[in-house]
């Protein structure tokens, strides 16, 4: 499978050329547009249960499958929300931990099913008791709203991120829930409350801008309902 990211940036877009037999699977949707060889499908991606459970942390109930099936052919995918995209290559040694809403596509070999988080991190972390886990071998490509920025972490190396602000990270890396601030007064006036605290080695993948925030601020131009 060959791809390339094409408009990087606010809008970017998936192109994908398969050759003939060879299948992408996909965020429900995401099909911008395809070759006429190509054939597009919604299977449940591990039966029942595992529809159900990617429904819970926030996932389309189907994936799209989309197949070469009458010669080579071309797919453009692309997010609903304005953002960046960002192509990961895993290897089999571990599993990609991504945000609700944040897998766009995949190999046709990954597995997506859930990982459940234990009780502080799904109270606190800003994601659910659920979060979207991706195994296997292939590329991911995951979407995010704003920019994507990789913090890099040494072995030992903390670095503390924004809950809203988090996009992916790999399953082995350990992170804690904490106050922003020494003291819970100060957590809440900071704006920040309570933040991710990750810890290396490994990668963490962030988003430049906090969807909650965006949706804070354009609320203050909306109408008043009570006043319609």
């Amino acid at each position: 499978m060959k791809y390339q990211i094409l408009y990087q940036g606010a809008y970017p877009l998936v192109q994908v050329n398969l050759e003939q037999g060879e299948t992408i699977k996909a965020e429900s949707d995401a099909m911008v547009g395809m070759s006429t060889t190509v054939d597009v499908e919604g299977k449940m991606d591990g039966g029942f249960l595992g529809g159900l459970a990617r429904m819970v942390a926030g996932e389309s109930f189907f994936f799209q499958t989309l197949t070469a099936r009458r010669g080579p052919g071309e797919v453009l995918l692309a997010p609903a929300i304005p953002g960046d995209l960002l192509d990961v290559e895993l290897d089999g040694t571990y599993s990609l931990v991504v945000q609700k809403d944040g897998f766009l596509a995949g190999s046709a070999g990954l597995q997506v099913s859930t990982k459940m988080q234990n009780l502080s991190q799904g109270l606190f972390s800003g994601e659910g008791f659920f979060v979207v886990k991706v195994s296997g071998k292939g590329v991911v490509f995951i979407n995010t709203y704003g920019s994507i920025h990789v913090i890099n972490l040494d072995p030992g190396q903390s670095f503390i991120v924004d809950n809203s602000h988090l996009v992916a990270w790999p399953d082995y890396m350990h992170y804690t829930i904490e106050k922003a601030s020494q003291g819970w007064i100060s957590s809440f006036t900071s704006g920040e409350a309570l933040v991710c605290r990750f810890t290396g080695p490994g990668p963490v993948i962030i988003q430049t801008r906090n969807p909650r925030g965006f949706g804070s601020w354009i609320r203050r131009f909306l109408p008043n309902s009570r006043s319609s």
